[in-house]
């Protein structure tokens, strides 16, 4: 028995069967980053090094019941969405969080490393209307904000347009990944007001399979341990630049970062 209680983090996404994205490097990086993770299935992916092969959703009020059994009994300091898949799914999960008082960190998962669709394109004015309103912290790339908003970024001068027309959706912070620019990667966080640039070395390593998961599971898991946004996001960068260092090679295709490199 333990006095000692760690913070409770619960992911709402997708299962990756290959093990480096979704679920899996939600529940991976929360433990590497000293907290209880919990887990909300809402699809299973057929997925190797390669790509993803399939995907199905579960049904809703299966969504809805395992949200229903985490939260109503073990609570949570935090929250990380990732892949919903569907209107439906998306509508399900905003539901339930906005009635939720903790931090919720969404990543608006669209597509896969691989460029495999992850999000019907009917479910985005889902996001944008039903989900974006619940978050603490969205955390798109640079797709993923042009698929939101129509703003296309092409250099790091666009970044600061791109988080304001994200901010207009509801979110209370925008986190804007500038890692698919040329040059040292740039992150912009901003809340309309206050604005803050995350820079990090980029590393010669094609094997980055589940960055993005990774990133907003440390956000999430920062926030529960009493970070604020800014500290969580720095903190955060800080992990994911480390296990991006460290990705490894799984099969023929793109390896995952390494979640467990702070213990190696």
């Amino acid at each position: 028995m333990t006095d000692s209680i760690p913070p409770r983090v619960l992911t709402v996404a997708g299962s990756d069967s290959g093990g480096g994205a979704g679920i899996q490097a939600d529940l991976k990086t929360m433990l590497a980053l000293g907290v209880h993770g919990m887990s909300v299935i809402a699809a299973v992916t057929a997925q190797n090094s390669l790509g993803v092969q399939g995907y199905w959703e579960l049904p809703p009020e299966a969504v809805r019941a395992q949200l229903d059994s985490v939260l109503g009994d073990i609570g949570v300091q935090a929250v990380k969405t990732g892949m919903l898949a569907s209107p439906v799914l998306v509508e399900t999960v905003a539901e339930v969080l906005a009635g939720v008082d903790a931090p919720v960190v969404v990543d608006p998962v669209g597509v896969s490393k691989h460029g495999d669709a992850l999000l019907a394109p009917e479910a985005v004015d889902t996001v944008r209307t039903r989900l974006l309103p619940t978050a603490t912290v969205v955390t798109p790339n640079l797709w993923e904000v042009a698929q939101l908003t129509g703003v296309k970024v092409e250099e790091e001068g666009d970044m600061r347009r791109a988080a304001d027309a994200v901010l207009t959706m509801g979110p209370a912070w925008v986190l804007v990944k500038g890692g698919h620019l040329p040059g040292a990667p740039v992150d912009l966080l901003t809340d309309g007001v206050r604005e803050f640039r995350f820079t990090a070395e980029r590393h010669d390593n094609r094997h980055t399979h589940g960055t993005g998961c990774t990133l907003a599971s440390a956000i999430a898991s920062y926030l529960a341990l009493g970070e604020d946004v800014p500290g969580a996001v720095g903190r955060a960068k800080e992990y994911v630049t480390g296990a991006i260092a460290r990705g490894f090679p799984l099969g023929a295709g793109i390896g995952p970062v390494d979640h467990g490199w702070l213990w190696r």
